[in-house]
């Protein structure tokens, strides 16, 4: 299993974010979830809001990752004003 993960310092605006989720979502072969860090184990946490793009597969993940959709998510978050994110590839066992 593949991920993306998305870590932003500052929740986006949520009316903004909401119409960001249907380009996001559009990702073939994948999952997407997200919503608002909660907590953590020792006070604050570093970020307040959650991003996942879940893939079952290496080849999935790599056709996204290398597609137009991906590049444009990444734009669209821009021309909205979301904070920068942190974002991770992860490989689940």
């Amino acid at each position: 299993m593949h991920r993306i993960i998305v870590l932003y310092e500052q929740a986006p605006d949520a009316a903004q974010y909401a119409e960001h989720v249907e380009l996001c979502a559009q990702a073939p072969n994948s999952v997407f979830r997200h919503g608002p860090i909660t907590g953590g184990p020792m006070g604050e946490p570093k970020h307040a809001f959650y991003a996942e793009w879940e893939f079952a597969d290496k080849q999935a993940f790599d056709e996204f990752v290398g597609s137009d959709l991906f590049r444009e998510a990444g734009k669209d978050a821009f021309k909205r004003g979301f904070p920068a994110p942190q974002v991770s590839f992860a490989e689940l066992s």
